[in-house]
């Protein structure tokens, strides 16, 4: 008996085979990607209602209604930097059906902070689209502190010593924590971060007297800068941003290349099947592309982003190591 003929005919049958089975399993794929969705989609808010986070994801959700043809339900599990929304999306299944709507806090920040996480962002998500990114803006309670500049708010801080000036934030790991722990640091004077379950926790407690300054999200700050009630100092990008051209940048302001921005994007479940996640792609996508909906997010100062998933991927992937270097240079340390 020829062995090795009959060895070859057999490893022939076997790849028909499996070839056959990879067709199906492609087939069946295509075939769940065009009728999905049947039903409800839930995103996931890392944040409590009102801060930026939670604005994107009912902007952007409520347009996805639209063109999916489903409801889009967004479900706020504030906390944790945004890491318990974000655990939940990561053991729901990959259907298409769960997501998370995340931030550099929690997605690239959070891994070098808090090593022992329950997922890892890069294995247990598929990155669909990041849809806005946008700077921070200094911001200061003119009745707890006198400073028109981020010079005379650095006076202040120096003068009053270590620690005895406090700062307000979305919570640990957020872009507004990792900002002002900058500042801090290249000040040379340490600060009092005051955590909050959410930017909009935050902000109320500056705006109450209870904590003399913060770094917030454009979006969230804009109202209550053009009312008076907090007074901008600097801008985190390193150039002006053309909806608040007045407000100088931290660069300009002494603190060379000062650069902190906060991103949102949606991610699914990893294993979720590729035509899913590009029809969710395509619809965020599709969503941000409409006039109203850009107008609306710009009045909130944020900028469109509208990536595919292959672009978001390779950014994450990028962000990683770098806010990694950051955090350690800062020495940052969980609190």
């Amino acid at each position: 008996m020829n062995y090795p003929c009959k060895r070859a005919r057999l490893m022939a049958r076997m790849t028909g085979v499996i070839g056959l089975a990879v067709a199906f399993a492609c087939a069946s794929s295509a075939a769940r990607a065009e009728e999905f969705p049947t039903k409800p989609l839930r995103m996931v808010v890392g944040f409590a209602p009102g801060g930026g986070a939670d604005i994107v994801a009912r902007l952007v959700g409520a347009k996805m209604a639209e063109n999916l043809g489903q409801q889009v339900v967004v479900e706020n599990r504030a906390g944790a930097t945004g890491t318990i929304a974000a655990d939940n999306v990561a053991r729901s299944p990959a259907d298409g059906y769960s997501l998370f709507l995340g931030s550099q806090s929690t997605m690239v920040v959070a891994p070098s902070l808090f090593p022992s996480l329950p997922f890892k962002p890069e294995k247990d998500f598929a990155p669909v689209s990041q849809i806005v990114t946008m700077p921070l803006i200094l911001v200061v309670n003119p009745a707890l502190v006198d400073a028109k500049t981020v010079q005379e708010l650095t006076d202040h801080i120096r003068k009053a010593g270590d620690g005895a000036v406090s700062y307000a934030s979305s919570g640990q790991g957020g872009p507004q924590h990792i900002a002002g722990e900058l500042y801090a640091h290249m000040v040379g004077t340490k600060v009092t971060h005051v955590p909050y379950k959410g930017e909009a926790a935050a902000m109320a407690d500056v705006l109450g007297g209870h904590v003399p300054f913060m770094f917030a999200n454009l979006p969230v700050a804009l109202p209550h800068i053009n009312s008076g009630k907090v007074r901008p100092l600097a801008i985190t990008s390193l150039k002006r941003d053309p909806k608040a051209p007045q407000i100088p940048t931290l660069a300009e302001s002494g603190f060379k290349d000062f650069e902190v921005s906060t991103w949102y994007g949606v991610f699914a479940p990893a294993n979720t099947p590729k035509p899913v996640v590009g029809k969710l792609s395509d619809s965020i996508r599709a969503a941000l592309q409409q006039g109203d909906m850009q107008a609306k997010l710009s009045e909130q100062g944020f900028t469109v982003v509208g990536s595919d998933s292959e672009a978001f991927t390779s950014f994450v992937g990028a962000e990683l190591p770098r806010w990694s270097v950051l955090i350690r240079d800062i020495g940052i340390k969980p609190e």
